[in-house]
């Protein structure tokens, strides 16, 4: 890693060139790569953490003047209970994590003469093989992306996470962090700086930018870098979306949903909704709306809303369920209660507030009609990320899950377990609500794309064809 204050488009330049010898680095390099990361972030924690102790200190101040959001300041706390040690543990796990790129360490002789170019170049798992013809066959296999442009906000831990996936993944990148956790982002980034000069991994393959207003001509240098990744407000995600023309991934807002369905167990609705609601509100898969079904608002409405309202959680309410938990919390809590407004459906607090809107079918409309509703809503409201069904009808839960047009569908669980790490991945470069490539928890798999490679033995396109021509097999080869 090297911290730079080079022009975008040499940083660029650089960066892709870089990429192609991480590329064909062995899986044995990068992974020593990731040992030594992880062992000089844990010998530099006290310095680290000393500076994003100075970090939180002028963005207190910010937050109190009003200059910067509660949100914000949340995430940019590295010493919150778990943060680092979670920090830390996903190198690991992306370390242990199969190798996408799949490089070979050593030549493997072609039956035709020669060697393989699996050396030399990155050569991933195969996904695909077909015999075209006798001699002939065709491979479709993992390979790096190239260079990544991750741009984010008061998020320290970003640093380690990108390093990791990047490095294990064959790709490049470029790190651009907000001005609110700089002494943070220059103590974890001379730590993994130190830990790389060590290891075969180019110094220019990861670079941090110190340069201040380059993120406009950073996201001109479509000719390297190829993708973008933000991490962020929706102001900076909306902003870049705006003004490159290379690939984004990412989303704008963490607008999620729960849907409570008359037959949920209610004990499991009270633990969920917490853990959603107040687990950590400043995350991007943080509830934002409960949508409950009428005939659940005497059952299972009034224990949610006192436990959230005991934890501090402001509760803004339709007109049918504020007059339900009216007559059902104590006098003290009932007075809590706030209108919501049809914003609020709208809106990430990204704080202790949640919507709340009742399902309320039509009379002697049949049973399924209220989960249509539920789905509807929340198809138009939310913002794909994280929506999630209580139920104990597995039928019900499946078609929500079938009909919910999200990158994360859940069944009695919470939505922040939508969650690179929960999910396996080691750590995560963002979740994406995006449609093509990537979508969810974006981790080492979603970092890779694949190339076409053809093995023949001269054939040519001339050969094929015709009534005298040689013919297609086209049989697909079983992949061990």
């Amino acid at each position: 890693m090297s911290l730079t204050d080079s022009s975008p488009a040499q940083i660029a330049k650089a960066a892709s060139v870089a990429s192609r010898s991480l590329a064909i680095l062995p899986s044995t390099d990068r992974d020593n790569a990731l040992n030594a990361i992880h062992q000089s972030l844990e010998q530099a924690k006290t310095t680290i953490l000393s500076a994003n102790a100075k970090d939180l200190h002028l963005a207190s101040k910010a937050a109190a003047d009003g200059q910067l959001s509660q949100s914000v300041l949340k995430r940019l706390d590295l010493s919150r209970p778990g943060k680092w040690e979670d920090m830390l543990q996903g190198i690991l796990d992306v370390r242990d994590l199969e190798d996408p790129p799949g490089s070979r360490k050593s030549t493997v002789p072609l039956r035709h003469g020669g060697f393989s170019w699996a050396p030399y170049r990155t050569v991933g798992k195969t996904t695909l093989k077909t015999l075209l013809d006798q001699g002939l066959t065709l491979e479709r296999l993992t390979c790096p992306i190239g260079v990544l442009l991750i741009i984010f906000e008061a998020r320290p831990e970003v640093i380690a996470n990108i390093a990791a996936l990047a490095i294990k993944s064959g790709n490049a990148a470029i790190l651009k962090g907000g001005k609110e956790s700089s002494a943070s982002f220059h103590a974890i980034s001379s730590a993994i700086s130190s830990a790389l000069t060590a290891t075969t991994v180019p110094n220019a393959s990861i670079q941090l930018v110190t340069t201040r207003d380059v993120i406009a001509s950073l996201l001109e240098c479509d000719d390297h870098i190829d993708l973008v990744i933000p991490r962020g407000s929706n102001e900076l995600v909306r902003y870049v979306k705006a003004n490159t023309r290379i690939p984004v991934l990412g989303h704008a807002d963490g607008l999620c949903n729960i849907y409570i369905h008359p037959d949920a167990e209610p004990e499991s609705c009270v633990r969920i909704l917490l853990d959603s609601k107040l687990g950590y509100p400043a995350a991007c898969n943080s509830v934002e709306t409960l949508l409950i079904h009428e005939a659940a608002l005497t059952t299972h409405l009034p224990a949610i809303a006192s436990a959230l309202v005991q934890q501090g959680c402001s509760l803004r309410c339709d007109s049918t369920s504020k007059t339900s938990l009216e007559s059902s919390l104590p006098a003290d809590k009932a007075a809590l209660l706030q209108e919501a407004v049809e914003e609020d459906y709208d809106t990430e607090f990204l704080s202790p507030i949640l919507a709340v809107k009742t399902v309320i079918p039509p009379a002697y409309a049949p049973d399924d009609i209220a989960l249509a509703l539920a789905i509807a809503h929340i198809n138009a409201h939310s913002s794909h990320h994280t929506d999630a069904i209580l139920t104990s009808s597995p039928s019900v839960a499946k078609h929500f899950q079938a009909s919910v047009d999200s990158a994360c569908v859940f069944w009695n669980t919470s939505t922040r377990m939508a969650d690179g790490m929960r999910f396996g991945f080691g750590t995560e470069v963002g979740i994406s609500t995006n449609k093509i490539h990537a979508r969810g928890p974006v981790g080492l798999e979603g970092l890779c794309i694949y190339k076409y490679a053809v093995s023949g033995n001269g054939q040519v396109a001339g050969d094929y064809g015709g009534e005298s021509g040689r013919k297609w097999k086209h049989e697909r080869v079983r992949i061990d």
